[in-house]
């Protein structure tokens, strides 16, 4: 008997810590199911609000122009840039310059070979002079340069006329050799630079014993931006240099048909004298 009891308080005993283990089991997922249900709702609720905090957050303003061009001229190194930079500004300089000459050099032909005409019939070799000094430009400088050696016969007035036309042309190309010089300058500078900074990249990859494709590519974005630079500067410079050289062309063909019409109205005046 003493054992039976035994045996059946032991059982119960086990039962007991039986039902108490999954009664606590059963509260701690019951606890675990509260638990992850207030999680839920909390992230549900900050979802909301972290949203509405990212639509009140205004979005970056872009950069302007100028400081993202002042950004990649930093990036691309100083050195190289500024020389890059130093080829924009003389070659603008010079660019700027011969387009003012050329503009102010222009002159109606038309109305200063009638001016001439005119002052020839009504007084003289002197009047007609006259008139060339008061007239802006070539053209009217090589009028003056072949009336004043109309004494000497048509023929030394025709070779006046040719010699100081070729002067006023050399005036007129003056400081082209310095704009072509920029225009090649430019590229070379972009790329010696852009070759130094892949050196120095690959010097970076060297000493760090292993490839790096942030590393790299950051050292090749940074060398192709002399690149890019000389070339936008060598365009910008050969648009102007074009535009110089076919003003150039133009007054030349003008110098050059206002000369044979001079020659033709000294002609005229020599026979009617």
């Amino acid at each position: 008997m003493k054992k039976l009891f035994a045996f059946l308080a032991v059982f119960g005993m086990l039962s007991l810590g039986a039902n108490a283990v999954y009664a606590q089991e059963d509260e701690n997922v019951a606890d675990e199911a509260t638990t992850e249900q207030v999680v839920e709702e909390a992230t549900a609720s900050e979802e909301p609000a972290a949203m509405a905090v990212e639509e009140e957050v205004p979005a970056e303003a872009p950069k302007g122009i100028h400081k993202q061009i002042k950004a990649k001229f930093i990036e691309g190194g100083a050195i190289f840039m500024s020389f890059v930079l130093l080829c924009l500004i003389f070659g603008l300089a010079i660019c700027i310059e011969r387009i003012i000459y050329l503009n102010l050099a222009s002159t109606n032909t038309k109305k200063l070979l009638q001016n001439i005409e005119n002052a020839l019939n009504d007084g003289g070799v002197e009047a007609a002079k006259e008139v060339c000094r008061n007239t802006r430009g070539p053209v009217a400088s090589i009028f003056y340069q072949g009336l004043d050696r109309f004494d000497e016969g048509i023929d030394v007035v025709e070779k006046s006329v040719i010699s100081y036309g070729s002067v006023q042309m050399g005036l007129l190309e003056k400081g082209l050799t310095w704009i072509s010089l920029f225009i090649a300058l430019a590229p070379m500078l972009g790329f010696m630079g852009t070759v130094i900074g892949m050196i120095e990249a690959f010097d970076n990859i060297q000493a760090m014993g292993t490839i790096s494709a942030s590393a790299v590519a950051g050292g090749i974005k940074v060398a192709l931006i002399t690149t890019v630079s000389g070339l936008i500067v060598a365009i910008i410079l050969q648009v102007f240099y074009n535009y110089i050289v076919s003003k150039i062309d133009g007054i030349v063909n003008t110098m050059e048909d206002a000369s044979i019409s001079l020659l033709d109205v000294l002609v005229k005046y020599n026979m009617k004298k």
